[in-house]
């Protein structure tokens, strides 16, 4: 079995990277269902990494229904015709389009979810989205710990949907979105950015503690158009007729 496996580079992200590589192997036929993985001593030699890394990555690759695992056996290859789980690949990520389509289903999927949040959340949801919103404000703009709290105020808003299968559709399209910023280094460093961002966050949290629906959709359009720019994306990508019209519309 003659695996293409490199040491990858260093970054938040090497689990990702790492459950990519064998993601690879797999899609490219190297890795064949019912083929063993190396051990996970072997994969940490050969990645660079540590072993927890290789294990995140395994723990993911398993999740997505790439592998299965038998304690005392190892990770074998899954059948891919037989798994029913939704993967998206992180290198295919990396091709403009295909992240331009990601984005846009999350647009699809937010929009709504923020609509939904403000008929039916309560008190309990309005305080998680104010703690996670708190905790982004205190973290550099960019910055790992950014991101991740920024996907958790978008959960929170799933959350109050009261619909127990909002969350887990949209963190699946939205921590790919987030690998794939990493990744790519798209994450900037300012503090202009870092206000309008907040304040876009602010206004989607108070549309929704209001209860006004369709204030609430316009305040995650608006939030969304730009967070596709400041990534290099069209506003356009979530917001057809163009989310800078908002605003002229409204006045």
């Amino acid at each position: 079995m003659m695996l293409k496996l490199d040491k990858v580079n260093r970054g938040p992200h090497l689990s990702t990277l790492v459950a990519s590589s064998i993601s690879r192997e797999i899609a490219q036929g190297r890795l064949k269902p019912g083929d063993q993985l190396p051990t996970e001593q072997a994969l940490a030699q050969t990645f660079g990494v540590s072993r927890n890394v290789v294990r995140e990555a395994i723990a993911r690759l398993r999740s997505e229904g790439r592998i299965w695992s038998q304690q005392g056996r190892g990770a074998f290859v899954a059948d891919a015709q037989n798994t029913t789980v939704l993967t998206i690949d992180h290198d295919s990520l990396q091709e403009a389009d295909a992240f331009k389509n990601l984005f846009e289903i999350r647009g699809i999927l937010e929009v709504e979810i923020a609509g939904i949040a403000a008929q039916r959340r309560t008190d309990a949801d309005i305080d998680a989205m104010k703690e996670a919103l708190a905790t982004m404000a205190a973290a550099p703009y960019g910055s790992v710990t950014w991101l991740k709290t920024d996907l958790e105020f978008h959960r929170t808003v799933a959350s109050a949907t009261q619909n127990s299968y909002m969350a887990p559709f949209l963190m699946f399209a939205s921590e790919r979105v987030r690998d794939s910023i990493l990744a790519s280094g798209h994450q900037q460093r300012s503090d202009d950015l870092a206000s309008i961002t907040l304040g876009e966050h602010q206004s989607i949290l108070d549309a929704i503690a209001a209860g006004d629906v369709d204030g609430a959709r316009r305040a995650m359009t608006e939030h969304l158009a730009g967070a596709a720019r400041r990534v290099g994306l069209p506003a356009a990508t979530v917001d057809p007729d163009g989310a800078d019209d908002h605003f002229e519309r409204e006045s």
